[in-house]
C-alpha cells in the first residue's frame, strides 16, 4: 500500500497538529523534542508539561524548527531539521555529532537533521526515505549549504525507538557522505546542498 505524505514547516498555527502527533507521552518518554535543545541538567528537572511548554514557545517564536508530515490530512510524521545553532546539544564538544569545525555550530548555512518521529502504525514501512527527502528540500529552501546528520548504523528492530536519529542506510541512499566517525556505529554524515 502506497502511503502519500505531504510536508509543511511547523509554525505557530500548526501547534495543534504537532501536539496531536506527539500525543500525551510527548513522542517518546515525554521528550517533546527538547533533548538536543537543552542540557540534561536542565531538561532532566523539567516535567513533561514544562518540556511541552518549552517546545510550544520555540515553535511560536519561529523560524520553524522542523517539518510535519501529513497523510490524508492527519499529522503522522515529524523531522527536526534546521540550523545547527538551533540544536546546541548536537554541537556539544562531548558528542559524536559535534561539527567538523567549531565555527560551524554558529554558521547559519550549516544545518542538521537530528530527529525523526513517525506515528506507530506507519513505522517499518520505509517512509524514513521520504521524510529525509522532505527535510533535504526544506534545508535547501532555507538556504543551507550543508546538511549534517549523526545516524545509527544498526538496530535489532526496524521499528526501534533508537531510529529517532535515523539509520545510516537512509542517509547513504540520499547521498550523504561520512565525514567523521568518533564513535563506533555513529558516523557524522554530510550532504552538500548546491545552491
Amino acid at each position: 500500500m502506497d502511503i502519500a505524505l505531504q510536508f509543511a514547516p511547523v509554525t505557530r498555527n500548526r501547534w495543534r497538529d504537532f501536539e496531536t502527533l506527539f500525543g500525551p507521552k510527548g513522542a517518546f518518554c515525554g521528550c517533546w523534542c527538547v533533548a538536543l535543545r537543552l542540557p540534561y541538567a536542565i531538561r532532566g528537572k523539567m516535567t513533561t508539561e514544562e518540556r511541552k511548554d518549552f517546545m510550544r514557545a520555540r515553535i511560536a517564536a519561529g523560524p520553524p524548527p522542523g517539518i510535519l508530515g501529513y497523510s490524508e490530512g492527519k499529522p503522522v510524521a515529524w523531522v527536526q531539521v534546521g540550523p545547527r545553532h538551533d540544536v546546541p546539544q548536537f554541537n556539544s564538544p562531548r558528542t559524536c555529532s559535534r561539527p567538523l569545525e567549531e565555527r560551524e555550530a554558529e554558521d547559519a548555512g550549516v544545518w542538521a537533521v537530528s530527529c525523526f518521529f513517525l506515528s506507530s502504525p506507519l513505522r517499518g514501512k520505509g517512509l524514513s526515505h521520504r521524510m529525509l527527502a522532505a527535510a533535504i528540500d526544506h534545508a535547501r529552501m532555507g538556504g543551507a549549504r550543508y546538511l549534517d546528520a549523526c545516524p545509527i548504523d544498526h538496530t535489532k528492530q526496524p521499528k526501534s525507538v533508537t531510529l529517532y536519529i535515523g539509520s545510516t542506510a537512509i542517509f547513504e541512499a540520499a547521498g550523504f557522505e561520512t565525514v567523521a566517525r568518533r564513535k563506533d556505529g555513529r558516523p557524522l554524515m554530510r550532504l552538500h546542498l548546491r545552491q
